[in-house]
């Protein structure tokens, strides 16, 4: 058990004291071995951090005592979460968006791959090839426009039509408004459904590819 307290007594020439933590009633003995200062030394009023500890019957032990403002040299800092604009701290994002994007990272430039194969094959008309990018734009657009209309109480893009650009091809540009306008990105359920029509569209495209024959 983690606690904060003073060392109320301390016998340097036998290597002990005692550490006492607010509102405790028994005092709690540790050992200099068990203290953790650098070059500082225990003494008493000093106020610490330590563990309890009970072993057997002789009551409680503390361990690990350090001063509150020691910091150990094995273990690395903390790192920092990156500030806002007004100064504040964010906070780390979930686990999930790393996934996310890595997962990105490997479709996006195999979509891109696939489809100048298909129009260099043939097997896709090259319009159809150049107006995939807008229809990303415009899943974009659609994310964009709910939020604005989220803020200020107005009609709402339903999220069908949001998950259907998704579904027809725009599910890059649907990312990466939920990940810069921070919009749908922390409702699960609307990322499940998502991410399912990313994994739909992919299985459609390549079901269309296999079937259409080269010219």
């Amino acid at each position: 058990m983690n606690k904060q307290g003073t060392i109320v007594r301390w016998d340097a020439e036998r290597g002990f004291g005692f550490v006492r933590s607010p509102g405790a009633q028994a005092e709690v003995f540790f050992h200099i071995r068990d203290f953790r200062g650098g070059s500082a030394a225990p003494a008493e009023g000093l106020e610490v951090r330590f563990e309890e500890i009970h072993v057997g019957g002789k009551g409680p032990r503390a361990m690990a005592v350090s001063p509150l403002d020691y910091v150990d040299p094995r273990r690395p800092p903390p790192r920092e979460a990156p500030r806002r604009r007004d100064g504040s701290r964010r906070p780390p994002p979930p686990p999930h968006v790393a996934i996310e994007m890595r997962t990105m990272a490997l479709l996006v430039p195999a979509f891109i791959a696939l489809l100048v194969w298909a129009a260099w094959t043939q097997r896709l008309p090259v319009p159809v090839v150049l107006a995939a990018p807008l229809v990303s734009v415009l899943a974009f657009y659609l994310y964009w426009r709910d939020k604005f209309a989220a803020q200020r109480h107005a009609w709402r893009t339903p999220e069908a039509v949001l998950h259907a650009a998704s579904l027809a091809g725009g599910w890059p540009g649907a990312w990466l408004a939920q990940r810069l306008l921070r919009h749908k990105s922390a409702k699960e359920s609307f990322r499940q459904v998502y991410w399912g029509t990313v994994a739909l569209h992919w299985a459609l495209l390549a079901l269309f590819l296999y079937s259409a024959p080269a010219r």
